[in-house]
């Protein structure tokens, strides 16, 4: 009885409870907490901007994350395009003198901290027409108002940004008696108008004085006491926010260096200057502020606006709601069709009729509900990754972020194994699962920020090089036998490997190049394509007949390799021929091709090492010199052996010189030429020992079924 109750009461939760439930109810669980979510910033402010200067913490030692938003870290190069032509003035004390010196030390990293300490110090970077300046005026005072004065008038240039503060100088001066406080706060009130008239052609920020670290402050410094700051910090906020009626002040108060420097002012040397990582950080922090809007950095969100909507996102989004009004309009006829059609009792009989006839489902009707699926993915990516409704980080690795998720889908990959349909070298079992595990890993190397972390950078370029090697031996071995060089064939792979990204183009205002990885894949395809389709075709059935074509293919191969290596080590060359239209509206990124060739460059023998693999590894199988039977080892058991030794040592070899690899741009540089080494060492671990390769893991093959779509859907920081 009690397993009769169990089986019906498992059998009444399935009818209630089943896959397609699931799905609906986590549907509408989003639906409601994005709701909610966007109502709780809507009520608590929106102005990243605003978060960014005033709030933030920090993760680890150096890495602050602001509140809700992503901040970007400035190249020199970045910078310099930022503030081309622009004129920067700090004001103030010795603590604002700090700020400059680390603001231009993002533009010139070279820039020494010397000459007179209180006197003005100028900056100017002639290559971008860049001026900084430091005025030495360490009070708010008539020489401060003065000097601000000067700008308002209209005949004098004023500077585009203008970062002022002080108050330490008038504690001491004053050995902070209240009547110096009072002076201050009539100060800052004369002077506010000022500012806040500049503040609306210049952006003005105000920075609020740090705590100080008082056992360490010398005996002529101690006075300046925490509760002293407090009370200036007090003053000027209130009485710059007040400083115009029925508004808010254009003035912006830097309050963030103040979080900075208490979780860093035990660092200090002196207790009442910052250390240099800190300043540093509060620099990098008004570089946002004032050229995120300007540059949209991608991995920037702070200060930028929402972008606008274009209008092929309009067309697009028009086109996904007529697809779901459609869908539903054939969705409320079938189920009214289905109402009537429900069974009837016969009153006499007292059975049930049933209804034989069926509505027929359209394939208009399964496009619709294809595209309506789509424009409800495509909504979901828009918000998360072009609209403002969710709040962002920062990436920030950690060892424990990264290997701990690498473990356990290890574990669960090893738990759901099975064995194989086929026991040949890379079957498609294997080779969805080797796709599947590495797509998983590159997905928690992008989640965890890993990329800092040079021996795990070069381990996950060798996941991609292993990708594109696939690419290579897929697609060559799809040609060599089945000599399929219609169109049909080209199409139909690029389609596939292009319909989603086209879509997020067009859904995410991205250039086609953004999505690197697609196009690298499909531009190798095209390679691959045209060296076995041009003439002579030479495929297995034509070389089995003659030896000779072999050597024809392989006269192919070498052409290839050749003209590999001039476009690699000729930009120019390379440039010229993506740079021509309509080729440069696909490979063109920031104006220029350089990206795209960098990217092309990372990795540019291992499609050809696949190539090479797939021939010799066919024409091996081909002389029945491979034993592939289920559990039968690849070769003898002496050359199995021999090749397993080496195998592994090559393995080894390869993970300690990537994990020992100090200098990125010099790794990158053997990556292209050593990465095979690892590559071919993985294939052979895996198949010359027969009960390796008569079983796979389902968990992974069916992440590697769709493992193009997680790679491109991941941020392209490889």
């Amino acid at each position: 009885m009690a397993a009769l109750a169990y089986n019906l009461g498992k059998r009444e939760i399935n009818h209630y409870f089943s896959v397609r439930s699931a799905k609906v109810l986590a549907l509408v669980a989003v639906l409601l907490l994005a709701a909610c979510h966007l109502a709780s910033r809507r009520y608590r402010g929106n102005d990243s901007c605003e978060y960014l200067l005033s709030s933030g913490r920090f993760l680890g030692e150096k890495v602050w994350q602001p509140h809700s938003c992503m901040m970007h870290k400035y190249k020199i190069s970045e910078a310099k395009n930022c503030l081309v032509d622009k004129h920067i003035a700090f004001i103030g004390d010795s603590r604002i003198r700090q700020l400059f010196y680390s603001f231009v030390k993002i533009i010139n990293p070279q820039f020494k901290e010397e000459g007179n300490k209180h006197e003005n110090i100028p900056f100017e970077d002639k290559t971008a027409s860049v001026k900084v300046d430091f005025l030495w005026h360490p009070e708010v005072n008539g020489s401060m108002k003065q000097c601000i004065k000067v700008w308002t008038e209209d005949s004098v240039a004023k500077p585009h940004v203008i970062v002022a503060g002080a108050a330490t100088w008038s504690i001491k001066i004053h050995n902070g008696s209240s009547e110096a406080l009072s002076q201050y706060k009539m100060n800052i009130t004369s002077i506010a108008p000022l500012l806040e008239k500049l503040a609306k052609t210049s952006d003005v920020y105000w920075v609020l004085q740090d705590p100080v670290y008082e056992d360490l402050l010398s005996e002529n410094r101690k006075m300046i006491t925490n509760e002293k700051i407090d009370a200036y910090n007090e003053a000027a906020v209130s009485i710059l926010n007040s400083s115009t009626r029925n508004s808010k002040s254009n003035v912006k108060m830097f309050s963030v260096s103040k979080l900075i420097a208490q979780e860093t002012i035990m660092e200090s040397l002196d207790g009442l200057h910052l250390p240099e990582s800190s300043r540093e950080t509060s620099a990098m922090i008004l570089m946002n502020v004032y050229c995120n809007k300007i540059l949209k950095p991608v991995d920037g969100s702070c200060c930028q606006p929402r972008p606008p909507v274009t209008l092929i996102q309009k067309l697009a989004a028009c086109f996904f709601t007529l697809s779901i009004i459609g869908y539903l309009i054939f969705y409320i006829i079938h189920r009214n069709a289905h109402r009537k059609n429900k069974p009837c009792t016969d009153l006499e009989s007292g059975e049930e009729k049933k209804n034989i006839i069926n509505t027929p489902v359209s394939s208009l009707e399964i496009l619709l509900q294809s595209f309506c699926k789509l424009g409800l993915i495509m909504a979901y990516f828009y918000m998360c990754d072009r609209a403002n409704l969710f709040m962002k980080e920062n990436k920030f690795y950690t060892h424990s972020s990264f290997f701990i998720p690498i473990i356990y889908i290890l574990v669960l990959g090893v738990f759901y194994n099975e064995n194989t349909k086929e026991t040949k070298v890379l079957n498609r079992e294997q080779t969805d699962e080797w796709k599947g595990w590495m797509q998983l890993v590159i997905l928690i190397y992008h989640i965890s920020g890993a990329s800092t972390f040079l021996p795990v950078y070069m381990h996950i370029r060798v996941l991609v090089a292993a990708y594109l090697f696939q690419t290579g031996y897929g697609h060559f071995s799809y040609f060599w036998i089945k000599g399929d060089f219609g169109i049909h064939r080209v199409c139909q792979v690029l389609f596939r490997l292009n319909f989603l990204v086209v879509v997020l183009c067009i859904v995410m205002d991205r250039p086609y190049q953004f999505y690197y990885f697609v196009p690298l894949v499909t531009v190798w395809f095209m390679v691959i394509y045209v060296t076995l389709a041009l003439w002579p075709q030479i495929i297995q059935k034509k070389a089995n007949g003659n030896c000779f074509w072999h050597f024809g293919l392989l006269l192919k191969l070498g052409v290839l390799l050749l003209f590999i290596c001039f476009l690699a080590y000729s930009q120019g060359a390379f440039e010229k021929i993506f740079s021509l239209w309509p080729l440069s509206k696909c490979f063109e990124l920031k104006g220029n091709v350089y990206e795209w060739w960098f990217r092309w460059r990372l990795d540019r023998y291992v499609v050809f090492h696949g190539m090479l693999f797939a021939f010799i590894y066919l024409a091996l199988q081909k002389r029945q010199i491979l034993s592939e039977g289920k559990g039968e080892p690849l070769f003898s058991n002496k050359i199995s052996n021999f090749l397993l030794f080496i195998s592994v040592v090559s393995f080894l070899t390869y993970s300690i010189w990537a994990s020992s690899c100090k200098n990125k741009a010099e790794c990158n540089e053997l990556h292209p030429s050593v990465s095979v080494v690892q590559i071919l060492a993985f294939i052979l671990i895996r198949n010359i020992p027969g009960y390796a390769r008569s079983v796979y893991s389902s968990f992974f093959a069916w992440f590697g079924k769709i493992s193009l779509e997680i790679y491109f859907l991941l941020e392209p920081s490889l």
